[in-house]
């Protein structure tokens, strides 16, 4: 069965950096889309970062230019590094992986957590 494990969060002060790991296995399919999430206390899901099969990304505004979404093929292995973290950033960092869906005239990456099948337990993060 299909298992995602993160690992890498932690507490940090403004202005440092942490990377998130996200160990991927069983994925019934070869290529797929991964990505990352977070929901902070009182607040919906959001994602951040996504990443195609092809090894298209993209960003949320509020994490482009700090934060940057790769992946190791050989260890099946999603990473995030985070930098100039703030304390907006403090919150659960979930990782996730679902197939490209289609848009009507091209397939990409899926946008919306309810578009995800695949899901973590989730890091902590935390920005003081």
């Amino acid at each position: 069965h299909v298992q995602l494990v993160e690992s890498g969060g932690g507490s940090v002060q403004a202005g440092g950096s942490l990377r998130l790991s996200c160990a991927v296995s069983g994925y019934p399919y070869s290529t797929y889309c991964r990505a990352w999430f977070r929901q902070a206390p009182g607040k919906e899901r959001e994602g951040i970062a996504g990443i195609r099969s092809d090894g298209t990304t993209t960003y949320a505004h509020s994490v482009q230019g700090r934060f940057t979404i790769s992946k190791d093929i050989p260890t099946n292995t999603l990473y995030l590094q985070m930098n100039n973290l703030k304390p907006e950033d403090t919150a659960m960092y979930y990782c996730a992986a679902a197939n490209e869906v289609w848009y009507g005239d091209h397939w990409g990456l899926p946008n919306r957590p309810q578009d995800y099948t695949y899901w973590g337990r989730g890091t902590q993060v935390t920005v003081s």
